[in-house]
């Protein structure tokens, strides 16, 4: 909504919430080498209080690209909810100078919290051609909870998981966000302005791992090394 109150910064994404996140993406279904695209919808609260950290969310988004290119590419659709009951969703784009485009068009506004619109979404569009997973970025949940937990049992059910990623501590939406992970076999993490690198890293394994699979996986984390590292060590004892 236009202001929201009581959202601190001051915990970070905690080691066994990353450990936990990293775990969740080693399980998540993997393309099959010589078939489409990897396909992510990316969506995003672009609300007020997201303001201050949109740009550095814009730079991240466009690094997926640049992860996934020797991989066979990958897909991303952008959508956004801001205002009044505005939610809108980008065409699948597969290069990040037509994504940063989208995103610079945008300008945060003031409203309230319209998850379930961007698991509809989701819903709908991969009843049109299979997307590999759901990622969420936000702070704040002014929804019914049931009703969010009904539609991401339904996402879970069409083998969609949703990796949210939290900025700040707000209690109300972890609670909800942990449980969207959860219904649809995702995984949540927490993050702060603080640890906007591990943010990338993070959102970098989750496009690879859906392009290219393990093995993408593991190169890309020899080379990143950080959070990644942990992950391909939780898959050599799986």
């Amino acid at each position: 909504m236009t202001e929201k109150t009581g959202k601190s910064l001051r915990k970070p994404s905690s080691s066994s919430e990353v450990d936990a996140f990293l775990k969740k993406v080693a399980a998540m279904p993997q393309i099959k080498p010589g078939s489409r695209h990897g396909r992510l919808i990316f969506a995003m609260d672009a609300t007020a209080s997201r303001e201050p950290t949109w740009d550095r969310a814009c730079h991240i988004q466009a690094q997926m690209f640049q992860e996934t290119a020797s991989l066979g590419g990958l897909e991303i659709q952008l959508c956004y909810y801001r205002g009044f009951k505005e939610f809108s969703a980008s065409s699948w784009l597969r290069h990040s100078d037509a994504l940063l485009k989208q995103m610079n068009t945008v300008a945060c506004r003031g409203g309230y919290t319209q998850i379930e619109k961007a698991l509809q979404h989701t819903q709908n569009e991969t009843r049109k051609q299979k997307v590999n997973a759901l990622v969420f970025v936000g702070d704040c949940m002014e929804e019914k909870m049931e009703r969010l937990c009904h539609m991401a049992g339904e996402l879970g059910i069409l083998g969609v998981p949703a990796f949210v990623f939290q900025e700040g501590y707000d209690l109300v939406a972890e609670r909800a966000f942990r449980q969207i992970a959860q219904l649809t076999q995702g995984a949540y993490c927490r993050f702060d302005a603080a640890s906007a690198a591990q943010l990338r890293d993070l959102l970098n394994a989750v496009a690879v791992y859906a392009t290219g699979g393990r093995a993408a996986l593991e190169n890309f984390s020899q080379r990143q090394g950080g959070v990644t590292l942990r992950l391909i060590h939780q898959i050599k004892k799986d």
